[in-house]
């Protein structure tokens, strides 16, 4: 009921409270800033001063710039420098091991990996290495882990000390001999 009461005051002579509004003289613009007088010949000489540091001769900083040298090199002989080095990469792609352990089946339906280049893990080797590290950490040292799967020492000791695999801990079923909380 509230609703309508408000409502009946808030359309109450609308049309005459809008045709007020619409009929109001519109807000004048704000003043518009105060030119100054043009530049005369005073405001001329100012300006020269202005300007004048500006193209003036810097002697200090022209002896600097003469004792700069630039030495540029042959775009072909940067382009033969870079195939040279694209070669050394492809020599290393071209390095590659077999795997040492993968999952049986095809694991999300992708193609079976038969080989890895070397310095690379497939994530199934890097769970076998890292939890075999994990079970004896004696046997298997970061060096050892490093030899058998190519890769650089330091990353294989950064693997092992930074990268744990999950523990899987088997919870046994529920048995009636069991105490249970009852819900309340």
């Amino acid at each position: 009921m509230g609703a309508r009461v408000v409502r009946m005051f808030r359309n109450f002579n609308l049309e005459n409270r809008v045709f007020r509004e619409i009929s109001k003289e519109k807000p004048r613009a704000a003043p518009r800033h105060a030119v100054s007088d043009p530049p005369s010949a005073a405001g001329s000489e100012a300006a020269e001063t202005a300007v004048d540091p500006v193209n003036r001769r810097n002697d200090p900083l022209l002896t600097l710039l003469k004792s700069v040298y630039v030495e540029s090199k042959d775009p072909a002989a940067a382009a033969a420098a870079a195939e040279a080095s694209k070669e050394v990469t492809g020599a290393k792609e071209a390095e590659r091991r077999p795997l040492r352990f993968s999952l049986p089946g095809d694991p999300y339906g992708l193609v079976e990996l038969t080989d890895v280049p070397k310095g690379k893990l497939t994530i199934a080797e890097a769970l076998k290495a890292l939890s075999s590290h994990q079970r004896q950490p004696g046997a298997w040292t970061p060096e050892k882990i490093a030899q058998e799967y190519s890769l650089d020492l330091k990353d294989t000791k950064a693997l092992v000390e930074f990268f744990i695999p999950f523990q899987v801990q088997i919870i046994p079923p529920k048995t009636d001999s069991t105490k249970q909380i009852k819900a309340s």
